[in-house]
C-alpha cells in the first residue's frame, strides 16, 4: 500500500500557498501522492480554493507526488473543460495527474447557481461526462473534436470514482478504481477494513483485472497496525486526511513530517 495526503482546501487550506507548503513537506518526507478537495464552499460561506490552479502550483513545486482530486463533482462542471485541465496538469507535472470524480455531496453548490441538485439527474450527468472526459483523454474524437495537446500518460490519466453506493462501485469498476471516504471530522475511522473488503469484492465481481482502491482516512502514524488491515482488505493507496476540523495546520504539518 502506498501513502499520500488528501488536503481539504477549505478554511485555513483555502490559501493555495499553504497547500504548496504541505505538498513540498510531504514529498520530502516520502509521501507518494497529494490529492485535494473540489468544492465551491464559498456558496455556503466557507473559503475554498480552486483545485486545478492549486494542483498546478503543486506540480511546479514537486517532482514525484501523484496529483489528483478527491473528488471533482463532474455533474457541475463542463466535461470538456475538465478534460483539458487534467491533460494540462498531466503535461505540467510530467505525467502525474489523476482525476477523481463523484456526484458531489453539497446540494447548495448546485442550487446556489441554478443547477439541478437531484441525485438521479447528477448520476446521468456523471456518466455522460465520464464518457466525454474519458474519450478526450484517451485521444478519441468526441463529437468530431480531439483534445490537443494530449496528456503524457497513456492510454490516459487514471480516473477514480468516489461514493459508497452499489451504483458508485459499479461505476468504479468500469473505470480505473474506487476512491472511498473513511473518516469522520474528529479523525475517527467510520469504515472498517471488513466493509472495505466487501466493497472491493463487489467491484471485482464487475471488473476484469486489477483495480486501484484509494481510502481517505486518519491515522497517528503510517505504521499503525490498523493500516495493515486496510491494505489486506485491498486498499492500494492510503490518503491521510488533512483538514482544519481535525487539528491545527501546525499539528497537521507535524503529522506529515513524521510519517
Amino acid at each position: 500500500m502506498k501513502f499520500g495526503v488528501d488536503v481539504c482546501t477549505l478554511g485555513d487550506f483555502a490559501e493555495p500557498s499553504r497547500v504548496v507548503e504541505m505538498a513540498v513537506a510531504a514529498e520530502r518526507a516520502g509521501w507518494e501522492a497529494l490529492f485535494v478537495w473540489d468544492h465551491l464552499a464559498f456558496a455556503w460561506g466557507v473559503p475554498s480554493a480552486d483545485p486545478w490552479v492549486t494542483l498546478a502550483a503543486v506540480a511546479q513545486a514537486t517532482s514525484t507526488l501523484r496529483l489528483g482530486t478527491a473528488v471533482t463533482p463532474l455533474p457541475r462542471r463542463r466535461p470538456a473543460v475538465v478534460a483539458s485541465a487534467v491533460a494540462t496538469l498531466d503535461r505540467l507535472s510530467g505525467g502525474r495527474a489523476t482525476l477523481g470524480v463523484g456526484l458531489g455531496g453539497v446540494d447548495s453548490e448546485y442550487t446556489a447557481f441554478g443547477e439541478d441538485a437531484d441525485l438521479r439527474a447528477r448520476a446521468r450527468l456523471l456518466d455522460a461526462g465520464l464518457d466525454v472526459v474519458g474519450g478526450l483523454l484517451s485521444g478519441a474524437a468526441v463529437n468530431g473534436v480531439a483534445l490537443l495537446p494530449p496528456p503524457i500518460q497513456q492510454p490516459r490519466p487514471p480516473i477514480l470514482v468516489g461514493g459508497a453506493s452499489r451504483a458508485a462501485l459499479r461505476r468504479a469498476a468500469r473505470w480505473d478504481g474506487w476512491l472511498a471516504a473513511g473518516d469522520a471530522e474528529d479523525g475517527s475511522m467510520t469504515v472498517s477494513p471488513t466493509e472495505i473488503a466487501a466493497s472491493v469484492e463487489y467491484i471485482r465481481q464487475h471488473r476484469d483485472g486489477p483495480c486501484e482502491v484509494v481510502l481517505v482516512g486518519a491515522s497517528p502514524r503510517n505504521d499503525d497496525p490498523l493500516l495493515t488491515e486496510y491494505a489486506d482488505a485491498g486498499v492500494t493507496l492510503w490518503l491521510e486526511h488533512i483538514h482544519g476540523r481535525r487539528a491545527s495546520p501546525d499539528a497537521l504539518l507535524a503529522r506529515i513530517l513524521e510519517p
